[in-house]
């Protein structure tokens, strides 16, 4: 880490740079770093020595294929310590080839003890099955080396031992197969060539001849064999008695066979022939291959014959059952591996926050597994959810604590907190990158004991390791290195958000949030005091009939005033009142959760991206412009402006008219506001309810009904055409709009063999003209006959499977709300002073950083104007200081001021600490500055500071008057710092007179 710090006036800025490897690319969220990934703390080497007596966990490993028509060679896992409870309920299934499943999973059988001799032979074992998975070239030799107690854990990432197992004739008794183990190390091929015979003392019926030697038939049935004309290695299932090399074949005769297609002539035909199985090559099975074959499951397994005299004898004791069981084995390690990580991260977390323990290491593992794994589990349906729900929940808190801030702001804060560069931030901060698993299982990158990894890593190594060349992206090195896009490490917190909610719900949730840092949670006293404040729209109820569209929209308001500002349009000013454009941010937010929550739940087996698309066909301006018109509700529109009046009637009537009729029409433009005012109606309900999300869901799947039916769908023209072209190799161009006349024309190209179509339009909105341009150009392709290859949204919907929706993860408390609670929130009063003869014309004021001003804006129960501030509307930090002046008469007579509220006198000071807990600001910080004179006549000034927070943070500072007491000082501070916050809108001017 690297520190630099940059001198600026009297601003000092450090910057903080995390070193990092990356790979430069100028899309920030698509820069690859290179990021370490955990090893399971629970698998990593023990400080004990290996090579005396240990007590290890038994875990006793089931395998149950489907279909039952395989044996499986049952085997144990042995570790130190021993496997959290998640872990040993381990269920995985393991995917063969044609549609073939084992399902895998684990007991715990106790502890068993190893010593010095068996501790050997069980790691010669391991590495001796490991060399035949994974490094089976060293076996077309006659003689291999095991390492045994010569190797060293230094480079282990892990360990643990994989051993074959049997069971007691009576009971349920399992024991390690130490006669396997020890017939398998005992084969010619580990020991040394000088003290092997060189011939064998067998009875000739009970002995044949290979190519190496004569061996007994029973040591050579159940073996590994090297078959060096074809350069394979095989497993001899039985003896073929039956059959030799002069039997038929093909027409001919096995011996025919040889001598023709490999030109060798057998020295002994009349040997039985070999009934063997290929050596299957090492596969990633957490791979859904169902989804890659049609073909049917294959019952019969593929057996070949051959001469015993072409076979080189390897392994003594490797059956085809322990070939099968081993085959397993690296996959079902590798996602218990990853189950452990899972596991960890899942006990930090509840360290932390008792809520973590509602959801299970699998669904943490699956938030945290990435589509290039290439399994079954993927983090990006959790990711969809999550970032639904996040968009929601800040939304929300930002709509309630920043009351002052317009639609537009409130959208520029929520993106600084939901953006990928900011949740990346915080997953680093968090760690949560070393728990990401974002690379497919790789069977050649396989580490265990017996076959440490040989890429050693280190601070002087890693950069010419891990190049930015890619060449070497999936190397495992003795760090476990990887490349992670910054996205990668910024969707993991969505998709955690998306599992918490899933099976912990919104508590769970909102918990895991505020562990990442963000921040969610809100006062009730925030929603009164936008209720309250709603009541400044009831002026408006001889515009609009209340009555009808409550009864229409099915839910009776208790704050009328919310239901009448959701239809105010910008347009009209006629009241003193807002617009619906904040209700319109708030209910977009909710509206997109609950949409994305009925597709999550109704269709299980979309893909995320299916899921994205049918989302931004239901939220669409245009589906929420359908519904608007439908349920008629856009008549309830309060609005001052002939032009929009127009566009509404223009598209209401489109919609009314046949659909025979539309197509012989140009579809006009949408008004944008026949959408917001549906989002707003649904945000108006969420807040009127006190965020009871049953009203609300209620209320959307009503007014939606028609859109989640899915039964007109249009994917968006721009997207269609490039997705089109890019499917079928088209060059599209898009020249920049041309305005002219006030309206935008726009052209859309796409070159076919030099053969260019396009198609133009005009509109007043560029981005309106080229969607027109882009429907006739698909019309023009599509006569052309390109169409798209992959299903249809639609076709993909019809052929889905469906649940009954569902609101997902909603259990929180809804707020109590009553008719009328404005009293509630009115308990903060200022009477009229009696003695307020108070001069400020030396308190001095500072103002550190800067007040962003909207339209309107609520603080309590009190609105300011945009007029009443002037400080500087930028984002940059800025120190101004001014000095506060009363109006003339007023004089310092008494520096004592009465303030009366709920018939109790309160100082400044006191009224000041009420205003700050009100707003939920920092309580006020009196400082002492300056003491002066001599001691009988000492004076005293103070400085307070408040922490205003709003759109930006804001430091008020204000010094008083150099005064003979300490409490006099505090309070001419005070009195300066409410006389600001009454003149720019943070208290009612009138009823705080100073």
């Amino acid at each position: 880490m690297m520190v630099w710090s940059l001198a600026c006036s009297h601003i000092v800025i450090i910057l903080v740079i995390r070193l990092s490897y990356c790979l430069h690319i100028s899309d920030e969220s698509l820069r690859e770093e290179l990021h370490e990934m955990l090893i399971p703390t629970i698998l990593k080497p023990s400080t004990c020595k290996l090579d005396c007596p240990l007590n290890l966990h038994f875990y006793y490993i089931q395998f149950f294929p489907i279909p039952a028509d395989r044996h499986y060679r049952i085997f144990g896992l042995f570790v130190i310590n021993p496997l959290p409870m998640e872990a040993e309920k381990l269920e995985v299934d393991l995917h063969l080839a044609r549609g073939r499943i084992v399902k895998a999973g684990m007991k715990h059988l106790g502890t068993i003890s190893f010593d010095e001799e068996q501790m050997m032979l069980a790691r010669n074992f391991q590495e001796m099955f490991l060399k035949v998975l994974l490094d089976r070239s060293e076996f077309t030799v006659s003689h291999v080396m095991l390492l045994g107690n010569s190797e060293t854990l230094q480079f282990n990432s892990t360990f643990y031992l994989l051993l074959p197992i049997k069971q007691e004739l009576y009971g349920d008794i399992f024991m390690i197969d130490w006669p396997t183990v020890k017939r398998c190390l005992s084969s010619p091929v580990f020991k040394d060539p000088t003290g092997v015979s060189a011939h064998g003392s067998y009875l000739p019926d009970e002995s044949l001849r290979l190519l190496d030697n004569m061996y007994s038939k029973t040591d050579v049935v159940g073996s590994l064999i090297f078959a060096p004309h074809i350069k394979t290695f095989f497993v001899i299932h039985v003896i073929l008695n039956e059959l030799n090399a002069r039997s038929e074949y093909d027409g001919a005769t096995y011996e025919d066979h040889y001598k023709e297609r490999f030109g060798i002539k057998l020295s002994h035909p009349e040997q039985p022939l070999l009934h063997a199985k290929q050596l299957f090559n090492l596969h990633n099975l957490l791979h859904d291959r169902l989804r890659e074959t049609t073909g049917g499951r294959e019952l019969m397994e593929h057996f070949v014959e051959l001469p015993p005299e072409l076979c080189s004898l390897k392994i003594i004791g490797f059956s085809k059952d322990m070939c099968s069981s081993l085959s397993l084995l690296p996959s079902l390690m590798c996602r218990l591996e990853n189950l452990l990580v899972a596991i960890e991260l899942k006990d930090v977390m509840l360290s932390s926050f008792s809520e973590a323990s509602q959801i299970s290491a699998s669904g943490i593992l699956e938030a945290l597994t990435t589509e290039r794994c290439l399994e079954r589990i993927s983090l990006e349906r959790f990711e969809v959810l999550g970032d639904a729900f996040l968009k929601y929940v800040v939304g929300r808190h930002n709509f309630l604590t920043y009351e002052g801030l317009d639609e537009g702001q409130l959208t520029s804060r929520r993106s600084a907190i939901v953006n990928n560069s900011h949740l990346y931030e915080l997953s680093i901060k968090r760690n949560l990158q070393v728990y990401i698993r974002d690379q497919h299982f790789e069977p050649t990158q396989f580490i265990a004991l017996g076959r440490p990894c040989k890429v050693v890593c280190s601070a002087d190594t890693e950069v010419n390791i891990h190049t930015d060349s890619r060449e070497n992206c999936n190397l495992r090195c003795t760090k476990s290195h990887h490349w992670l896009h910054r996205k990668t490490i910024a969707d993991a917190v969505e998709s955690l958000v998306g599992a918490f909610l899933v099976e912990g719900g919104f508590k769970a949730a909102f918990a895991f949030l505020h562990w990442v840092g963000i921040d969610v949670d809100f006062k009730d006293s925030s929603l009164y005091r936008v209720l309250d404040a709603s009541s400044i729209n009831l002026s408006l109820t001889n515009h609009t009939d209340v009555d009808e569209l409550e009864e229409l929209i099915g839910y009776n308001f208790k704050h009328k005033g919310l239901i009448l500002e959701a239809f105010v349009h910008p347009s009209f000013n006629k009241h003193s009142g807002g617009c619906y454009q904040k209700l319109e941010f708030l209910g977009d937010a909710v509206l997109e959760y609950l949409i994305t929550s009925y597709l999550y739940s109704a269709y299980p087996d979309l893909k995320p991206g299916q899921i994205t698309d049918l989302k931004s066909l239901a939220v669409s301006n245009n589906s929420l412009a359908y519904v608007a018109v439908q349920k008629g509700i856009h008549k309830y529109l309060i609005k001052d402006s002939n032009y929009l009046s127009t566009a509404v009637n223009k598209f209401e009537n489109y919609i009314r008219l046949p659909n025979s009729e539309k197509d012989l029409v140009e579809e006009p433009a949408c008004p944008k506001v026949l959408g917001d005012i549906v989002e707003s109606c649904v945000a108006a309900v969420l807040l009127d309810s006190g965020f009871n999300l049953n009203y609300v869901w209620t209320l959307v799947l009503m007014l939606l009904e028609p859109v989640l039916s899915f039964s007109d769908m249009h994917m968006n023209p721009m997207r269609e055409i490039r997705e089109l072209c890019q499917c079928h190799e088209l060059e599209l161009g898009l020249p920049e709009p041309m305005k002219a006349d006030g309206e935008y024309h726009v052209k859309v190209e796409v070159n076919i063999n030099s053969q260019v179509i396009s198609s133009a339009a005009a509109n007043r909105n560029s981005k309106v003209a080229r969607k027109f341009a882009a429907q006739e150009t698909l019309s023009k392709l599509k006569n052309y006959g390109y169409t798209h290859k992959n299903k249809s949204l639609e076709e993909i919907l019809r052929d889905a499977r469906k649940k009954e929706p569902e609101l997902l993860g909603y259990n929180e408390e809804p707020i109590k709300v009553e008719a009328d609670i404005s009293a509630e929130m009115n308990n903060l009063k200022i009477g009229k002073e009696r003695d307020a003869n108070i001069s400020f014309q030396n308190t001095e004021i500072s103002i550190r950083g800067t007040l962003r001003t909207s339209s309107q804006r609520t603080a309590g129960n009190t609105m300011f104007s945009k007029d009443d501030v002037s400080i500087e509307r930028n984002n940059q930090l800025k120190v101004a200081k001014q000095n506060a002046c009363l109006p003339k008469g007023t004089t310092q007579k008494n520096i004592r001021k009465e303030y009366h509220g709920d018939m109790v006198n309160k100082t400044a000071k006191s009224f000041l600490f009420e205003v700050c807990a009100v707003s939920y600001w920092k309580p006020p910080e009196f400082e002492l500055c300056k003491e002066e004179g001599p001691s009988h006549l000492r004076r005293f000034t103070y400085k307070v500071t408040v922490q205003i927070r709003g759109p930006s943070e804001t430091l008020l500072e204000c010094y008083s008057d150099a005064q003979l007491q300490k409490k006099a000082a505090q309070e001419h501070a005070a009195q300066g710092a409410l006389w600001y916050l009454r003149q720019h809108g943070y208290l009612p001017k009138d009823e705080v007179r100073v």
